[in-house]
């Protein structure tokens, strides 16, 4: 049985659409499925049942005989809210209830695979290696990475832990499954819906130290984010820490270029810079995925036109 914690989000659910398509149906999904887009996410999946995120563990009380079938945790659900301003709140979602899966993985004897994230970098100037010797170094810009970068400096103190472990730092991720995420979808999700109402495509203007739109992000395709993640799934990889991007930043000129080719009645329009995101917005990313290459990750990644290319077929389609 493989457990996934946030399956109707967005990752969660094109990471069970991917078990499914090789032959893992024995899942238990864990969500709560507050809104239509949500439940669209998983309306074709294959699983056993999914509950809600408070009754897990009355479920695994009901249910210890079947503990020793677990295979794999994939936690995924959390607070990703980037402009969450409670930290007893991030605390208790990002940090607390991460430790008390851990603990489960640990009785489980299986495999524990959790969502990190790219905002534990800050502002980049420490750079972007996954080296768990760095970790007490980076100084992320807002309190939810704050809580993220906490979990994965407390997983990596541990003596005991699952018999083998994964946080992952997810980039700029995009694709098909993010439209429930309101704000906090992903910019090119935004762009292309501003788009098709009608809207230029609008870019900032300089800051940073960067020219107008050319400020850089790692974008990363859903279909590529979930491919390297089953990676840690069927293979034997060392514990650790892992960034899942491209290696590759991409000037936001470059993405609008890409955009206005599809939607050539849309212009760039430069707007200036909101003073109040100045101190928290990531002007550039770029994940260093040497790491995840040295531990046998040999696949090509799409590139960002192909990406968005997919992505504006899939939304056709739908």
């Amino acid at each position: 049985m493989i457990i996934i914690t946030g399956a109707a989000g967005f990752i969660g659910s094109n990471l069970v659409k991917k078990l499914n398509s090789i032959g893992q149906k024995d899942l238990l999904l864990i969500d709560d499925i507050n809104s239509t887009i949500k439940k669209t996410n998983v309306e074709n999946l294959i699983y056993n049942e999914i509950i809600g995120i408070n009754i897990f563990w009355d479920w695994i009380e009901k249910n210890k005989n079947k503990v020793k079938d677990i295979s794999t945790i994939f936690h995924l659900g959390a607070c990703s809210d980037t402009l969450e301003t409670d930290l007893n709140y991030l605390h208790q979602n990002n940090v607390v209830y991460s430790q008390k899966l851990w603990a489960f993985a640990i009785k489980a004897k299986c495999k524990f695979i959790y969502a990190s994230s790219a905002a534990t970098y800050g502002d980049g100037s420490l750079g972007f290696s996954d080296d768990i010797n760095l970790l007490n170094k980076l100084q992320p810009l807002n309190p939810y990475g704050i809580s993220k970068n906490n979990f994965d400096l407390w997983a990596v103190s541990q003596d005991q832990c699952p018999k083998s472990w994964y946080g992952l730092k997810y980039f700029n991720v995009f694709g098909p499954g993010e439209s429930h995420k309101g704000r906090m979808s992903s910019v090119i999700w935004h762009f292309i819906n501003k788009i098709k109402k009608g809207e230029n495509l609008k870019l900032f203007e300089s800051s940073h130290g960067y020219d107008s739109g050319n400020q850089m992000r790692d974008f990363i395709y859903i279909k590529d984010a979930i491919m390297m993640t089953l990676h840690f799934f069927t293979n034997s990889v060392k514990s650790g820490i892992y960034n899942i991007g491209t290696g590759q930043a991409e000037p936001f000129n470059k993405l609008g270029s890409i955009l206005i080719e599809k939607f050539p009645d849309c212009e760039v329009e430069y707007i200036k810079f909101p003073a109040e995101l100045k101190k928290t917005y990531q002007a550039y990313t770029c994940a260093d995925i040497g790491k995840l290459r040295s531990s046998g990750y040999n696949e090509s990644v799409l590139s960002l036109k192909d990406a968005i290319n997919d992505y504006l077929e899939n939304e056709k389609v739908k």
